[in-house]
This record gives C-alpha cells, sequence and structure tokens, in this order.
C-alpha cells in the first residue's frame, strides 16, 4: 500500500474510532456527523468522501459478505444441503463476532436507533440476488425461481434472529424450519 492509500486509510479509520467512541458515550441519534468530524480533526466533506452516511460509520468493520455467503452455497460438502451450509456461514458467523468483548456494547447502539437497524437490514440483504443466483445454479433452476429467492431471502433474515440472547440456537431453529419444513408433533 502506497503513502496516499495509507493516509486514506488512516483517516478513514481515525473517523470511525472518532464515531464509535462519541456514539458509545452518548448515542447514536445524539451524535451529528459534525461532531465527528472535529473529533477526527477532519471537513464534513472529508467524512462524507469516506463514508456515504452516518450509519456507515456504525457498520465500518462490516465486510461484503457476499463472496462468502456465494462460496458456502457452491464450496459445500458433497451430500450437505444448501440450508446445513447456510446455518454452517451464519452461526460461524455470529460466533466470530459474538466472541469479541465489544460485541455487547455494539449490540446496545445498534439496537438503540430504529435508523441503525434498518441500514443493518439493508446492508445484510443487499446480498438477497446474489445468493438466489448461486442457489439457483447448484439445484440446476432458472435464475428467477421463486423458491431459491425465499430460501435466501429467509436464510438472510436468520442474521436478524441472532441480535438477541441465545442466537446461536434461534439461527439453528430458523434452520431447522427451512431445511425441514414446518412440522407440529
Amino acid at each position: 500500500m502506497g503513502r496516499r492509500e495509507r493516509k486514506k486509510a488512516a483517516t478513514r479509520q481515525a473517523l470511525a474510532d472518532a464515531a464509535m467512541e462519541l456514539f458509545l458515550q452518548r448515542g447514536f441519534d445524539q451524535v451529528n456527523v459534525r461532531e465527528i468530524a472535529d473529533a477526527a480533526d477532519v471537513s464534513t466533506t472529508t467524512l462524507f468522501k469516506h463514508f456515504p452516511s452516518k450509519e456507515a460509520l456504525v457498520f465500518d468493520e462490516a465486510v461484503d459478505h457476499e463472496a462468502e455467503l456465494v462460496a458456502a452455497v457452491r464450496d459445500r460438502a458433497p451430500g450437505e444441503s444448501v440450508p446445513a451450509a447456510l446455518r454452517r456461514y451464519v452461526l460461524r458467523a455470529v460466533e466470530r463476532v459474538s466472541s469479541d468483548p465489544r460485541w455487547e456494547s455494539f449490540v446496545a447502539l445498534s439496537e438503540s436507533s430504529s435508523a441503525l437497524r434498518s441500514y443493518a437490514d439493508r446492508m445484510w440483504m443487499r446480498h438477497r440476488a446474489a445468493l438466489a443466483a448461486a442457489i439457483a445454479e447448484q439445484a440446476g433452476r432458472a435464475d428467477d425461481d421463486p423458491r431459491c429467492a425465499a430460501l435466501a431471502h429467509f436464510a438472510l433474515q436468520t442474521r436478524a434472529l441472532a441480535r438477541g440472547p441465545h442466537s446461536g440456537e434461534v439461527v439453528a431453529a430458523a434452520f431447522d424450519l427451512l431445511e425441514n419444513g414446518w412440522q407440529v408433533e
């Protein structure tokens, strides 16, 4: 990475760090972008060059999961169902983030604002079309198959269930339902 890229990365990190500190201290809705820019010693124009919105500052560490989701479907073990592969992927992701000691604070912050909840859901659900296409490809179905689209949608929605207590159990139960259907005992 060259000097210019290092400086951009350092500015981006300073903005994300300043934002998170302010959000955790005062709450997301009580902090404005000017305060974040001032705390990072940059202009608001610079802030918006690095982050398209205030909500994006909270989810700075989120990576593009689309390639990983598609790989979970395409690279699954022989005989492993698509829902089982997606269950494994989501549970690993939940485990990875929930083992971080900052996780509880982050969840509390992200749940404190309807704008943040909506942003997080939109950010995750943007992978729906690519995941549906990968499922359709693996199933030998048309790209617009509604069953593949539904499975992609519901599999992605399971991530929202991971916000509360017993998240692993809740996600596993959701995937049991996706894989086996509703079974009344």
